[in-house]
């Protein structure tokens, strides 16, 4: 890692909700000069640099093309920063069947929420050094399938999954990768994933302040853990994922959400 300069912190979906918060906190740590703040509004990160000061520095991209990702690439290679904590943040869920989502907005989802994450990661490791974290937000949609939401849970199943794998093959490096799984939280999340669909998903448990769970999230990671959950109820959804049978959640879910 010789030559790395400046330390710093990249956090995507960074304008706001979740990631906000991961900025909000971030900034607090001495040991980060700069936080490239990634989304794709260049009007909110605007919004967000006024805020902020100084420190924060705007990249709009869309995650879910690939270019992005040469861009990315071409900075780290530019200005070999040490990339201290990654914060992958960036995604977003639809509600509703099958029929309710277009192909293309299906493989878009796939792309931010999975595909997105996995790049951003592979761009960055070669900048990271001991102590550096890869913070993947999956989400307690990750611990079922569910229906209704059905592309949202799976892509966040996959992170899941790959994160903690990740975390096993970085072993020895000195850098960890955490799969944060929060609760639903008070975001525009939900305005966001409605499609006006006939059979849709209105009841969510246990929502919490986005500012807690990111706070438990950055705790853990620092602690390196692989897995982060936050709120009495995830914790519980979590461990009633290793008892109960997917049928039998997926039974429950639809009971929950009154689907018929």
């Amino acid at each position: 890692m010789e030559g790395l300069k400046k330390n710093i912190a990249i956090v995507t979906g960074a304008s706001s909700g979740f990631g906000k918060e991961f900025v909000k906190l971030l900034l607090k740590k001495d040991c980060i000069d700069e936080i490239w703040a990634v989304a794709r509004n260049q009007e909110k990160l605007n919004l967000l640099k006024e805020e902020f000061g100084t420190k924060i520095r705007t990249v709009s991209a869309d995650l879910s093309e690939s270019s992005s990702f040469s861009l990315f690439e071409q900075m780290l290679t530019k200005e070999k920063p040490r990339v201290a904590y990654l914060v992958n943040n960036a995604g977003y869920g639809k509600f509703g069947s099958y029929k309710d989502l277009s192909a293309e907005q299906s493989i878009n989802m796939m792309s931010l929420n999975m595909g997105a994450p996995v790049a951003a990661g592979l761009v960055c490791l070669p900048y990271m050094a001991k102590g550096s974290r890869i913070i993947n937000i999956a989400s307690q949609a990750s611990f079922f399938p569910l229906p209704y939401m059905n592309i949202y849970s799976a892509t966040k199943a996959f992170l899941r999954n790959y994160t903690r794998a990740l975390n096993v093959e970085l072993k020895g490096t000195g850098i960890t990768a955490t799969a944060v799984c929060p609760p639903w939280m008070k975001t525009n999340f939900f305005s966001r994933a409605q499609t006006g669909a006939a059979k849709t998903v209105t009841n969510f448990m246990g929502i919490t302040d986005a500012s807690k769970a990111a706070a438990k999230a950055l705790r853990d990671a620092d602690r390196g853990k692989d897995i982060s959950v936050f709120g009495i109820f995830t914790k519980l959804t979590h461990f009633l994922s290793k008892i109960f049978s997917q049928k039998a959640a997926m039974k429950v879910w639809i009971l929950l959400q009154r689907i018929k």
